[in-house]
């Protein structure tokens, strides 16, 4: 049986609001006889379900199982046709550029070239000042043919002034285009191994920006490609690990924003990207006031509705919201105020929201999950989200989490006593380190102490965390070994096991003393 994940038509039928399902059965009402249409009983059947259920669709409706697939595509396009619809009465910038370049090529065809023009007019106006340079390029090269091949009555400069303007256009969108695609490739290669492991990652990553970057003028950069430039820079210094550039250029993308009110509401998934990447900056240069301050003033926009809400913002700001908060705990050492505080509510949200988030929200929402129930000593919660992670059959998503969830499962183990298949869980740890070609200096010695934690006498214990953490201090500012340490807090561990008490003792005091 399918299930909603597998079927597209639930899925958009459950990201609809209240208001567009309404605004879904006036549209298709509209004429008489589709009062009792076959779609829109399938429509109300489907809007009650949690999960595909293909048999009470066929129970529940004159639909038959040779009729169904095709009735599915019909209803999808008929939801689709009234949210475009919905989406024009707001005023939606693109979908009025495009209404009004299909007016001009309607009346273009009908021989009607003035009035065609005055709607390209039009259509220019909304898409200068959005800075659409891709439609507005097909804009400029449509009057162009027309001017070209028809007496319009304009003045003789008109070809001119739309050459130098289409060349002009051109340009702008070749470095628009080379810096999107800059920083959606960085982005992949982010996404697909985190942190460069080694000094061949890194030539590889730094010549790779270098060859890519186009020449560029920052005076003159439009908007977009000021953000594309912002976001390749975030990508780049991030995966490079250099938190201080990687702060400097997130600042840059949100006072881009901040600069330029209404691209908030043009494009405000980048900007909540934006708040984030410098959020998380702050939280791995371990900055708690500004990260406080900047936390907020993200919580207080998002609460004033500073911020347009539609299907994918909401997913954004669910994700965001919960990572920083959870973050917070983690810098304060308030493991356990974490999971009493904030645990319950992303549960239940997270129940609405799972359907829509991909594997890397996924993920990293997990692996926040284990490390907040680790510091609290929660150790049965931890290894059940570790497990999750590790179950995950996607091996070239986010390679770096899969492989320090191996770690800090090996750890909650040995802290919750279940040990019995410890040999066995180290093997299939380094096995895997092995296979994603993610096994260095500081992983060996974590993987090569647990080996041999069944050699030592309990009151060797005490030493052995000791000489372990007194080798390992020695890599956290390392260029490439301390990437480590940003996924697990493995010398406060450590101290806790060295001091005898909680690692929540151990971070709040170190907090405390830093913070004083």
């Amino acid at each position: 049986m399918s299930n909603s994940k597998l079927d597209h038509l639930l899925l958009l039928i459950q990201s609809l609001s209240k208001s567009e399902k309404r605004n879904f059965k006036l549209y298709a009402n509209r004429i008489k006889k589709n009062k009792n249409a076959k779609f829109i009983k399938l429509f109300e059947i489907m809007s009650k379900m949690n999960f595909y259920q293909e048999k009470k669709i066929l129970e529940n409706t004159f639909i038959r199982k040779i009729q169904l697939s095709n009735m599915k595509a019909h209803l999808y396009k008929q939801i689709l046709s009234s949210i475009r619809l919905q989406q024009h009465t707001i005023k939606n910038s693109d979908i009025q550029i495009h209404e009004f370049l299909d007016f001009a090529k309607i009346l273009y065809n009908k021989g009607l070239y003035i009035q065609s023009l005055k709607f390209l007019k039009k259509a220019k106006i909304i898409a200068i000042w959005n800075e659409s340079n891709t439609i507005l390029l097909e804009l400029v090269e449509f009057e162009k043919m027309i001017e070209s091949q028809h007496i319009t009555r304009s003045i003789c400069s008109k070809s001119v002034e739309l050459s130098l303007e289409s060349k002009e256009l051109i340009e702008r969108v070749q470095c628009n285009n080379a810096l999107s695609s800059l920083s959606l490739e960085l982005y992949g290669l982010y996404l697909k191994v985190g942190y460069v492991r080694n000094e061949k990652d890194k030539i590889f990553i730094e010549t790779y920006f270098r060859t890519n970057l186009p020449k560029f003028d920052i005076s003159k950069l439009s908007f977009y490609e000021k953000l594309f430039l912002y976001q390749a820079q975030v990508w780049y210094h991030s995966i490079r690990q250099d938190f201080i550039m990687c702060y400097r250029s997130s600042c840059k993308w949100v006072e881009l924003f901040q600069n330029h009110v209404r691209t908030k509401k043009i494009a405000p998934v980048s900007y909540l990207k934006g708040y984030h990447y410098l959020l998380n900056t702050l939280f791995y240069l371990n900055h708690y006031s500004k990260f406080i301050n900047v936390l907020e003033k993200f919580e207080k926009e998002v609460q004033n509705g500073g911020i347009i809400l539609n299907g994918n913002t909401r997913i954004l700001i669910f994700m965001y919201k919960y990572t920083n908060r959870i973050n917070k705990h983690y810098m304060e050492g308030t493991f356990s105020e974490g999971v009493k505080n904030i645990l319950p509510s992303l549960f239940k949200d997270l129940n609405q929201i799972s359907t829509f988030l991909d594997s890397h929200y996924i993920m990293v929402l997990y692996y926040k999950i284990a490390c907040l129930y680790f510091g609290s000593g929660d150790n049965q919660n931890t290894i059940r989200y570790l497990l999750k992670i590790m179950e995950n059959k996607e091996k070239n998503l986010r390679k770096d989490l899969q492989c320090f969830a191996r770690l800090l499962h090996l750890i909650s183990c040995y802290e919750s006593g279940l040990d019995e298949n410890m040999d066995r869980k180290i093997q299939s740890a380094y096995k895997f380190f092995i296979q994603m070609d993610d096994l260095y200096i500081v992983q060996k010695k974590i993987i090569h102490f647990f080996k041999n934690l069944g050699s030592f006498y309990p009151h060797q214990m005490k030493e052995q965390f000791q000489k372990l953490r007194d080798k390992l201090i020695k890599y956290s500012d390392h260029p490439y070994e301390k990437r480590t340490f940003l996924y697990l807090d493995i010398i406060s561990w450590l101290n806790s096991k060295i001091e005898n008490k909680s690692i929540e003792m151990i971070i709040k005091e170190k907090f405390s003393k830093n913070h004083s």
